[in-house]
This record gives structure tokens, C-alpha cells and sequence, in this order.
């Protein structure tokens, strides 16, 4: 089996930075939901400057130059951003522009997004869906979210982003040709019907 290559790419840009801790976060589900997988985390704050400066010349320089390829080269995308002023940041739509666009024809990405409040949520849908589709991408169903809450222990939502978080690693290495951890439903009118036939086989072959 080949080994599938992520990229995960995160736009947090505080210190310490929830959109990285998600960004790791996933990645994490994501070698546990494969058997063999590369993950390359690529932190668009340590390389802000070189971003700027190709964005500037038109062409990917430094640091910029690995991350791009580094995208260029990955099965899939995992896209992590902080929130700002209701859509993604600058620093990530920069990284973004400087992708060749038909680096993402057919290509899996995950998006995922952090804010403050979870009424940002929204921004999965109006901005970071968008962005990927008009870029061909094939965007898994399930988009994470996590606000500053979802972070607290005892907040009641804890259990409810790794779930998410699950889920979406889970249909992104559906993509990736990997099965989830979570078990396909059952229909039991479908189950009853296959074990029938399967039971009025055995007795026709016995007669």
C-alpha cells in the first residue's frame, strides 16, 4: 500500500494558537484513521514573511516555496484558520493565492476554523466551502469548528468536537481510499431481507 501524504495547514496566529491546536489535533485523527500516512503540518506564522513576499513578486520564495509544494504534493488538505471579521484571515487567503489553483482539482480538503464564539461557525459554510469549491476541490462533508468554549473541560462540548473531529478525519480517509473507525449503519430492513434469502438458500440446497 502507498503511503498517503497530508498536508495540514494552519493559520493561527497567537502564541500559543487554538487554530494549531485544532490543525495537530486532526492530524492526529487523521494517522490513527489511516494505516499508512505522512502528516506535514506547515505553520503559516512562521513563514508570514516569505508569504508576503511572494505574494508581492508572483511567484512562491523561502519558506513559502516548501509549503506550496509541500501542497502541491499531498494527497490531501487539511485547512485550519482563525476567524476574522466573520471570514478567514489574511494570512491564509495569502498562502492560498499563491497556490497554483490546479494544485486542488479533485484533491480532498478538510476545512476547519476557530473563533471566539461559536456563532462564527457559519464562516465553514460562507467562506471556507466557497473558497475550496471554486477551487475544484472535492471538500469533505463535515467542517470543524471550535470556539473558545469547546475547549473547556466541562463545558459540555468537549465530547461534541472530537466527534467532529472524528468524523471529518473519518470521511477524509474515506477519500483517501482508509476506513473509519466509526461502523457503517445497518439497515435492518436490508439485513433481514439478505439473511431471509440467505436462510431459504440453505434450505432449497438441503432438499
Amino acid at each position: 500500500m502507498s503511503v498517503r501524504r497530508v498536508a495540514v495547514i494552519s493559520a493561527g496566529m497567537s502564541e500559543p494558537s487554538s487554530t494549531r491546536l485544532l490543525a495537530d489535533r486532526l492530524g492526529n485523527s487523521v494517522r490513527q484513521q489511516l494505516n499508512s500516512v505522512e502528516v506535514d503540518v506547515i505553520d503559516l506564522r512562521d513563514i508570514a514573511v516569505d508569504v508576503a513576499r511572494s505574494m508581492l513578486g508572483g511567484f512562491a520564495v523561502g519558506g513559502a516555496r516548501d509549503a506550496v509544494r509541500a501542497v502541491e504534493e499531498a494527497d490531501a488538505v487539511i485547512a485550519a484558520t482563525p476567524v476574522f471579521n466573520a471570514s478567514y484571515s489574511g494570512l491564509f487567503k495569502s498562502f492560498f493565492d499563491i497556490v497554483d489553483k490546479d494544485t486542488f482539482v479533485g484533491k480532498p480538503v478538510l476545512i476547519a476554523a476557530t473563533g471566539g464564539s461559536p456563532r462564527h461557525s457559519m464562516v465553514l459554510d460562507h467562506a471556507l466551502r466557497p473558497l475550496f469549491a471554486y477551487l475544484r476541490a472535492v471538500v469533505v462533508p463535515t467542517g470543524v469548528y471550535a470556539a473558545s468554549e469547546h475547549w473547556a473541560a466541562g463545558s459540555g462540548d468537549t465530547a461534541t468536537l472530537a466527534d467532529r473531529v472524528e468524523r471529518a478525519t473519518g470521511e477524509l480517509a474515506a477519500l483517501l481510499g482508509g476506513r473509519s473507525r466509526r461502523p457503517e449503519p445497518v439497515d435492518e430492513d436490508e439485513a433481514g431481507i439478505s439473511n431471509f434469502a440467505r436462510l431459504l438458500g440453505d434450505s432449497l440446497s438441503q432438499n
